[in-house]
């Protein structure tokens, strides 16, 4: 076991009252050797969120003449908790029936501390893992698992579904022209942008590689799509990012393919996807700074 505080104790099943707890439980719990007097007093001192669970389980396996283990907070006299394992051996009589209980008590609050670190670090790295690790918006994994459910769910309410692709115009000459760092921090301040434009709880900004974003639209009909697109060239334009090499103009502008659908059964999402990047590239060839929202 992870701790020395092995408290030893015994419990009599007919009469429920322990017969023994070993003098180590006060140095633990706070609560004196002398105050365990029946099972009352053990149930009472455990974390009232772990208490029925707890107590139920026991009592169920003990009657079974189980032998078996729990993990459960128990209360100090202080009001705080300490992480307790009870590790039970049920004495039983020739006949079977149950006679006692004996068992130890175990500290193993650092190896739950512990464990609930590593579960937060997961959660993190999760977290991370669905994270454009250079703007911050969300990446192709993450599209790739959202759009899919939110296709269902448009097919299954009839509602829309709405798609804006967006890449930055001359990026490559961004790049050539200010330098990487400055390519990166571009990158970043259009996410920032479109980001803010996917503001609704719903949506979601998503980067799918290089310079080219996209925007899921749950719920949104062709003229809020068009909306939603205006409004990202508006708050990029407020932004005044300078591309002196751009050929479109002074400033940092970007081109968008855009599409509106009510899935049907025989729609398919991936070639509703692949539509839209067409048009993105129809915006693109007829000048950028634009947005597509038909097919040629």
């Amino acid at each position: 076991m992870e701790s020395t505080k092995a408290i030893p104790w015994r419990i009599d099943w007919a009469t429920m009252r322990f017969t023994y707890i070993g003098p180590q439980i006060e140095e633990l719990l706070g609560w004196s050797q002398a105050s365990w007097l029946t099972v009352n007093d053990w149930a009472e001192r455990i974390h009232e969120e772990d208490r029925q669970k707890t107590v139920e389980f026991c009592v169920a396996q003990s009657q079974k003449g189980v032998d078996h283990e729990a993990d459960y907070r128990a209360i100090t006299r202080q009001g705080h908790h300490v992480w307790i394992r009870d590790v039970v051996h049920v004495v039983r009589r020739p006949d079977g029936s149950v006679e006692s209980l004996v068992g130890f008590m175990f500290d193993i609050s650092a190896r739950k501390e512990a464990e609930d670190k590593i579960v937060q670090l997961q959660r993190e790295l999760e977290l991370l893992s669905y994270r454009d690790s250079l703007t911050g918006v969300a990446n192709r994994r993450m599209f790739d698992t959202v759009y899919p459910a939110e296709w269902v769910k448009a097919r299954d309410s009839g509602h829309p579904l709405s798609l804006v692709i967006i890449d930055i115009d001359h990026f490559k000459q961004y790049n050539d022209h200010y330098g990487h760092v400055q390519g990166d921090e571009c990158l970043r301040r259009v996410a920032h942008v479109l980001n803010a434009a996917a503001a609704d709880p719903d949506e979601l900004c998503a980067r799918l590689g290089g310079e080219e974003f996209v925007l899921l639209l749950p719920g949104t009909d062709r003229e809020a799509a068009w909306s939603k697109a205006e409004r990202c060239r508006e708050l990029l334009a407020a932004q005044e990012i300078l591309h002196a090499c751009s050929g479109v103009g002074r400033l940092v502008t970007v081109s968008m393919g855009i599409g509106t659908i009510v899935p049907g059964a025989q729609d398919d999402a991936k070639v509703f996807l692949d539509r839209i990047d067409r048009r993105l590239y129809q915006a693109k060839s007829a000048g950028r700074d634009r947005f597509c929202d038909n097919d040629a």
